[in-house]
């Protein structure tokens, strides 16, 4: 049997709120060097503090578009909130598993390392470099190519704040420069950061765009692309109406057309004078012959406008048996019953 709630269980259930709907979505934005706090996504939470912290992955294609960086993971940390925007600081990156192991095969040698470096801004790093050579290689080799890949980091990262790092191993300058100190040493097929790590934070530089200069020019795009779209349905608007323009101008030439030739003009009064004194059979046959012409005219418009009504199919077999071509649409057909 189910357990009866007491009277003051009742209450405090009838009482209790919906946390849903005290939930606001924030824009998470990414670092102001070097992204200038593009907005990256979305997240929902109730209070300020309830997404302090968040980690936030996505794919690099995803981030910058470069459908070949589909395989790296990008994770950005929520570290401060501002009004409705959540302000990140890059934590690392990571190529996917799957992707890495692709790329080892048989007889290949596979080179890891692990190196920390501090930046210039005082960022503290972790960096793990991955060479895949074309061959086996001697122990001796590797770490001779192990050696001078951390040189290089170390060297780069030396020169470089924590931004300038960023671009670099995101972008393949770092990736670029390992693959041609090493590549004298052995013959390599690929060279990459696959994993980098925050360790420690430094100091944040303050310089760049602030957020309300971020807002303003995010509004301005946004302004732009709706006048741009109010453009172009105006014009497309502008040239439906000029299509139904000359439809109708079409239609009432045609209708002037059929109006001017179902018009038969009437006999003058010297020749109504002259039919009435002296009608003979040989001056009567041509008026019979005028008399009948505007009548075929106007059984032709009819018989036009009877043949549009009929199907298809009525058409091709009236036109066999006229003996005319039964190719092409039913004004075709139509046109050449009536020459």
């Amino acid at each position: 049997m189910a357990k009866k709630l007491s009277a003051k269980a009742r209450a405090a259930a009838r009482k209790q709120r919906d946390k849903w709907k005290n939930k606001r979505w924030f824009t998470i934005r990414a670092p102001r060097h070097p992204w200038n706090f593009k907005r990256i996504g979305e997240t929902i939470g109730e209070t300020d503090e309830h997404i302090m912290g968040r980690v936030y992955e996505m794919t690099q294609q995803e981030f910058s578009g470069d459908f070949t960086k589909m395989h790296v993971l990008l994770r950005f940390r929520v570290t401060d909130v501002v009004g409705q925007d959540a302000l990140t600081t890059f934590v690392g990156h990571a190529h996917q598993s799957d992707h890495t192991r692709r790329q080892i095969r048989r007889y290949r040698g596979k080179i890891d390392d692990v190196v920390d470096v501090v930046t210039t801004d005082g960022f503290l790093v972790r960096l793990k470099p991955l060479m895949i050579t074309e061959r086996r290689c001697q122990t001796s080799v590797k770490q001779a190519m192990r050696a001078k890949s951390a040189e290089i980091i170390r060297a780069s990262a030396s020169k470089s704040t924590y931004s300038k790092l960023q671009e670099a191993m995101l972008g393949g300058d770092l990736e670029t420069e390992i693959r041609n100190a090493v590549k004298a040493i052995y013959p390599c097929r690929n060279v990459v950061i696959r994993k980098s790590q925050l360790l420690q934070t430094g100091v944040v530089n303050e310089k760049g765009p602030t957020l309300d200069e971020i807002h303003a020019e995010e509004a301005r795009q946004e302004a732009e692309l709706k006048a741009k779209k109010a453009a172009a349905l105006a014009a497309a608007d502008e040239e439906e109406n000029t299509g139904e323009g000359d439809l109708l101008a079409a239609a009432e030439a045609m209708e002037s057309i059929s109006e001017k030739e179902e018009v038969v003009e009437g006999p003058s009064e010297e020749d109504v004078e002259e039919v009435v004194e002296a009608p003979s059979e040989e001056e009567s046959e041509p008026e019979a012959e005028d008399e009948t012409e505007p009548e075929a005219e106007e059984s032709s418009s009819e018989s036009e406008a009877d043949l549009m009504k009929l199907k298809k199919d009525e058409l091709v077999e009236r036109a066999k048996a006229a003996g005319v071509a039964t190719s092409g649409t039913k004004a075709d057909i139509v046109a050449r019953l009536l020459e």
